[in-house]
C-alpha cells in the first residue's frame, strides 16, 4: 500500500512481561518483581477512575479497599447504568466443572486462536489464569450464577470452544456481575474512600511533565467545566462501536475519553478490529437508533438455517426439513452453530447476499428452537432463556416458542483501543487503561463471554497489582490550579463548547452521525475492500468539514443539553472513523473481524498474511491534515503455533 495515508514510526514493544520465565510463571513473577506501596503512603495518593462498568467499578472498589483515595467519574445518573449491565450470556472461566477437558492452557489456546493469532500470548495467558479467581470472587459477593440440580455452578458453551466453560445467570449475567461490583463500590463510598462524580463527562486529559495527572470534565447538568488532579488516571470507559451509529451498545456509549487521551499522546491500537455479533434482531426501519443483542448463548440450543432456494418466502413452519439449509452445521461440523462470531456473522451475510435471507429485505436468518423444545421440553428452555425470549417477543411481536427467531449480524464490540503494556499502562506514563477501552486481550476477534472476564480481571486482579509499580515513585508533586497544562486543557474544552454553539448550521448532530455510521458500516463493516475504504477516506474529510461549518446545536452550555453532548462525541467519532479506515486499508490481509475481500481462501475463509502483518498497529496522533504515525509491535508466538484457523 502507498504510504501517503500514514507515516512509519519507531517500533514499539511491551517490556513489562518477564519473558525470561515460562509463560505460566510470568504473572506471578511480574507481581513479585513489581514495587509496592506501603499502607501509610497509599493514604496520601489519589487515583482517578473514569467509568463504572465492570472494569472501572471493580478497579475503583479494589483500589479504595487497598487504601488509596479514589475519585470516580461517570456520565450516567447511577454507576449501575454502565453498559456492562447489558451483557447477557455469560463469563468464561477455566474451572473445568464439567470435566470435559478444559484447562487454563485450553482457554489460553482457544482465545489466541479465536482472535486469529493477533493477540499477545502473555496477556491472554494471564487472563486465562485469573479467570478461575473471578468466579470465586463473584460467588463470594453473592452473584446468583445458575446451578445444576446438585447445587454446583452450571456451565454452558459459547462460540469458539468445544468445552462448557461459560458461567451464567440466565440472560442477565452482566447485570448480576455489575451489581456485585456496585456493592463493593458503594461499600467504599460509604467508608469515605471513594469520591463520586455522577453526570460528569471527561473531555480532556491533563498531562504534566509527560505524566497523566488529571482530567478536565464537564458537569452534564450545570455545564460547569472543572479540572481534577491525581497521582494517576485510570480509564475504564468501554469501546467505540457507536461510531457505526447502529450498534448493540447503549446510545450514550462513546469514544471521547480514550480519543481525547489519544490526542494527548496515547497510542491507539488496532482501531479497525471491530466485532460483528451474529445474533441480533434485524434492522426494522431507516430511522432506528439502536440494535438489540440476542445472547450468543441461544446458539447452544437454537439451530441457524435459511431456505435452500432463493426467494422462498413461505412461513418457516411450512418449509420441510429437506428444504432447509442448516449452513453452519453443514460447513463446520466440528463446531456447528458454535463457531466464533466473526465466522457466523460472515456466513449469515453470505447466505443473505445469495438471496436466501428471510424477513423484510431478506436481511435475516432463522434461529430455531423447535428441536430443543421437543427434546428438552418448553419449561427447560424457559428456565435457560426465558427472559431473552420475552425480550424478543416484546420487540418483534413474534412468539419465539412457536416460530423461529429472525436474527442478523450487528456491530457489537471493539477489540481495538488504547495501546497498553503488560501492566495496562498506556504510552503516557501514569495513564492506565482497562477493559474494552484497551486493546490487549482479544486480537482480531473476541470470543463470546470473554468481555466480562477481561473487565473483571483487569479491575479486580491485574490493575491493583501493577499500578503499584508506578505509584511506588509517588506521591508526586502537587499540580496547582493555575498550572499551564490545566489552563490550556480547560480553555480548549470551553472553546470547543463555544464553537459548537456558535456554528448554528442547518443539519442536526444525529444526521451527521447517521451518515457517518452508514458510511463506515458499508465500507469498514463485515467486509472491506481497498476500493471501498478509499471511498470512505475520500468522504470522511468532507463530512468533517461540513460538520464543523453546518451543524446545528440547540440550547446553551449551562443547562442539561444532550444535543451538545452528542456533538462532542460525534466530532470524535468522525476523527476515529478516519483512523479505522486507514488501519483497515493498510492491513492487506483478513484476520478475525477484519475481512478484506481481496484476502480469502478458496472456501471464502479469512486469509492471514503472517509474514507481513503479525503485529499490533499502534497509531500516534498528528494534527489534522497530517498523516498518523504507525508504530508496529511485533507479535511472537512461543506457545501457540501460528496456523490457519479451522473450525471444521
Amino acid at each position: 500500500m502507498a504510504l501517503e495515508l500514514f507515516l512509519e514510526g519507531d517500533p514499539i514493544a511491551d517490556t513489562k512481561a518477564p519473558t525470561d520465565v515460562p509463560i505460566g510463571e510470568r504473572w506471578s513473577e511480574r507481581k513479585f518483581r513489581g514495587k509496592l506501596v506501603n499502607p501509610a503512603n497509599r493514604r496520601k495518593m489519589t487515583i482517578i477512575v473514569v467509568g463504572t462498568g465492570l472494569a472501572g467499578g471493580a478497579a475503583a472498589a479494589t483500589l479504595a479497599e487497598a487504601g488509596y483515595k479514589v475519585k470516580s467519574f461517570w456520565f450516567q445518573d447511577s454507576p449501575r447504568r454502565a453498559h456492562s449491565i447489558a451483557a447477557q450470556g455469560g463469563i468464561n472461566a477455566a474451572k473445568n466443572y464439567r470435566n470435559d477437558g478444559d484447562s487454563v492452557h485450553r482457554l489460553f489456546y482457544d482465545t489466541v486462536k479465536g482472535g486469529d493469532f493477533r493477540s499477545r500470548e502473555d496477556n491472554v495467558h494471564r487472563l486465562a489464569e485469573i479467570s478461575t479467581q473471578i468466579i470465586d470472587q463473584c460467588v463470594a459477593q453473592g452473584v446468583p450464577f445458575a446451578r445444576e440440580y446438585g447445587g454446583l455452578l452450571d456451565n454452558r458453551s459459547f462460540g469458539g470452544a468445544q468445552v462448557s466453560r461459560t458461567f451464567y445467570a440466565r440472560g442477565q449475567t452482566g447485570q448480576q456481575l455489575l451489581i456485585g461490583a456496585y456493592q463493593a463500590f458503594e461499600r467504599q463510598v460509604a467508608a469515605g474512600n471513594i469520591e463520586t462524580h455522577s453526570r460528569t463527562e471527561m473531555l480532556d486529559l491533563v498531562v504534566v511533565d509527560g505524566k497523566a495527572r488529571g482530567i478536565v470534565v464537564r458537569d452534564l447538568v450545570t455545564g460547569e467545566v472543572t479540572t481534577h488532579v491525581a497521582d494517576v488516571v485510570v480509564l475504564g470507559t468501554g469501546g467505540y462501536s457507536n461510531v457505526y451509529y447502529l450498534s448493540t451498545n447503549a446510545k450514550g456509549s462513546n469514544t471521547t475519553a480514550i480519543w481525547r487521551a489519544h490526542k494527548r499522546g496515547a497510542y491507539f491500537a488496532n482501531p479497525c478490529y471491530t466485532q460483528i455479533h451474529p445474533t441480533c434482531i434485524p434492522v426494522s426501519g431507516d430511522y432506528q437508533s439502536k440494535l438489540t443483542l440476542m445472547s450468543e448463548s441461544l446458539r447452544n440450543d437454537g439451530r441457524v438455517w435459511v431456505p435452500k432456494e432463493r426467494g422462498d418466502s413461505r412461513p418457516p413452519q411450512d418449509i420441510p426439513e429437506d428444504e432447509r439449509d442448516y449452513y453452519l452445521e453443514r460447513k463446520y461440523p466440528a463446531f456447528g452453530n458454535l463457531v466464533p462470531r466473526d465466522i457466523a456473522s460472515r456466513q449469515a451475510k453470505n447466505v443473505c447476499d445469495e438471496g436466501r435471507g428471510v424477513g423484510p429485505g431478506g436481511l435475516g436468518v432463522y434461529l430455531d428452537f423447535a428441536e430443543a423444545i421437543e427434546r428438552l421440553g418448553r419449561k427447560a428452555v424457559e428456565a435457560k432463556y426465558g427472559n431473552l425470549f420475552d425480550m424478543y417477543a416484546r420487540i418483534t411481536g413474534e412468539d419465539p416458542y412457536s416460530a423461529p427467531m429472525r436474527i442478523y449480524p450487528a456491530v457489537h464490540y471493539t477489540m481495538g483501543g488504547l495501546w497498553v503494556d503488560y501492566d495496562l499502562q498506556s504510552t503516557i506514563p501514569g495513564l492506565f487503561v482497562i477493559g474494552e477501552a484497551n486493546f490487549s486481550d482479544h486480537g482480531a476477534n473476541r470470543l463470546g463471554a470473554s468481555a466480562l472476564m477481561q473487565g473483571l480481571s483487569d479491575g479486580y486482579f491485574v490493575l491493583p497489582n501493577t499500578i503499584t509499580d508506578y505509584l511506588s515513585a509517588g506521591p508526586f508533586e502537587k499540580v496547582p490550579a493555575d498550572h499551564p497544562a490545566i489552563v490550556e486543557a480547560e480553555e480548549g474544552v470551553k472553546a470547543q463548547v463555544e464553537k459548537f454553539l456558535s456554528i448554528n448550521g442547518t443539519r442536526t448532530v444525529a444526521s451527521f452521525h447517521r451518515e457517518l455510521g452508514r458510511l463506515v458500516w458499508d465500507y469498514c463493516g463485515m467486509e472491506r475492500t481497498a476500493e471501498g475504504l478509499r471511498k470512505a477516506l475520500d468522504r470522511i474529510p468532507e463530512i468533517r468539514k461540513e460538520f464543523w461549518t453546518n451543524v446545528k446545536v440547540a440550547g446553551d452550555a449551562h443547562t442539561f443539553n444532550q444535543n451538545l453532548e452528542h456533538a462532542a462525541r460525534v466530532a470524535d467519532f468522525i476523527e476515529l472513523a478516519e483512523l479505522m479506515c486507514i488501519d483497515a486499508l493498510h492491513r492487506e490481509e483478513s484476520c478475525g473481524g477484519h475481512f478484506r475481500a481481496e484476502s480469502q481462501t478458496p472456501e471464502g475463509e479469512a486469509l492471514r498474511n503472517d509474514e507481513e502483518f503479525a503485529y499490533v498497529a499502534a497509531w500516534g496522533w498528528t494534527p489534522e491534515g497530517e498523516p498518523p504515525v504507525l508504530h508496529r509491535e511485533a507479535l511472537e508466538y512461543e506457545y501457540v503455533h501460528l496456523a490457519q484457523r479451522s473450525y471444521k
